[in-house]
C-alpha cells in the first residue's frame, strides 16, 4: 500500500479530476484539458474500474454546477470591473465574460462533472484495497 494514496483527500481528487471511488485513476485522458478533446472522458477508472457514466444523460445535473461556477465568475468579474473603471459598460462586461468563460470552459466543464459524480460515488479506499469493478 502506498502512502501517497492514503494522503489523497477529497479536495485533491476534485482539483486533479481523479476517480472519487479510489482517488487514483484519471477521469479524463491526460493532456486533453486545453485541446479539442477536453470533453472526452474515460469510460471507467483505469485503476478501480468505476464506471464514470452509469447511464445516458447522467451529467445533465452537472449543468447546474457549471451554472453556479459561471454565476460566481460573472459576479467576481463585475466587482473587479466596478473597482477598476469609473463606469462599467455592457460591452466591457460582455467582453470580459466572453474571454473568461472561453478560457475557463474546459476547467469548469471538468470540475462540474467531478462534483456531480461525487454526489453518487463516494470514496471507498485506495485502489489496491478495494474490489475492482467489472465494466463492459
Amino acid at each position: 500500500m502506498s502512502t501517497m494514496s492514503q494522503k489523497r483527500s477529497f479536495l485533491y481528487s476534485v482539483v486533479n479530476v481523479k476517480c472519487l471511488r479510489c482517488r487514483e485513476g484519471n477521469m479524463f485522458p491526460k493532456g486533453t484539458l486545453y485541446s479539442t478533446k477536453f470533453a472526452d472522458m474515460n469510460k471507467a477508472c483505469p485503476c478501480c474500474g468505476q464506471v464514470f457514466e452509469p447511464e445516458v444523460g447522467y451529467y445533465y445535473g452537472a449543468m447546474y454546477v457549471s451554472f453556479a461556477f459561471n454565476v460566481a465568475i460573472f459576479l467576481v468579474g463585475f466587482f473587479i470591473l466596478y473597482q477598476l473603471v469609473e463606469e462599467v459598460t455592457m460591452l466591457m462586461m460582455m467582453g470580459l465574460m466572453a474571454v473568461t468563460v472561453v478560457v475557463l470552459l474546459p476547467v469548469i466543464f471538468r470540475l462540474s462533472r467531478v462534483l456531480w459524480i461525487n454526489i453518487f460515488i463516494h470514496y471507498e479506499g485506495p485502489c489496491d484495497q478495494i474490489p475492482k469493478k467489472a465494466h463492459s
